[in-house]
């Protein structure tokens, strides 16, 4: 079965860096849209980045330009390079594929 395992959250401080990954298993990463999300505390779930098959990529306006989705088709992963962070950062962060299929998220907190 498909399965994405998020890793790489934890506590940073305002300008700080984090790397997630995304483990891809069950399916053939080349075959996938994939889509960083991001839900807040009382928040809605807000897509944060994209990236097509072919590697073109999106991103909400509140990361652009801080934020880059990448991926290694011939590893089945996905990262999200977060750069620059906010406390507004501050969230779930999960990673979902084309399929529908979701991970269990890794927590990110920017916080001094």
């Amino acid at each position: 079965q498909v399965q994405l395992v998020e890793s790489g959250g934890g506590l940073v401080q305002p300008g700080g860096s984090l790397r997630l990954s995304c483990a891809v298993s069950g399916t053939r990463l080349s075959f996938n849209v994939m889509y960083w999300y991001r839900q807040a505390p009382g928040k809605d779930r807000e897509l944060v980045a994209g990236i097509s098959s072919g590697g073109s990529t999106n991103y909400a306006d509140s990361v652009k330009g801080r934020f880059t989705i990448s991926r290694d088709n011939d590893k089945n992963m996905v990262y999200l390079q977060m750069n620059s962070l906010k406390p507004e950062d501050t969230a779930v962060y999960y990673c979902k594929n084309s399929g529908g299929y979701w991970g269990q998220g890794t927590q990110v907190t920017v916080s001094s």
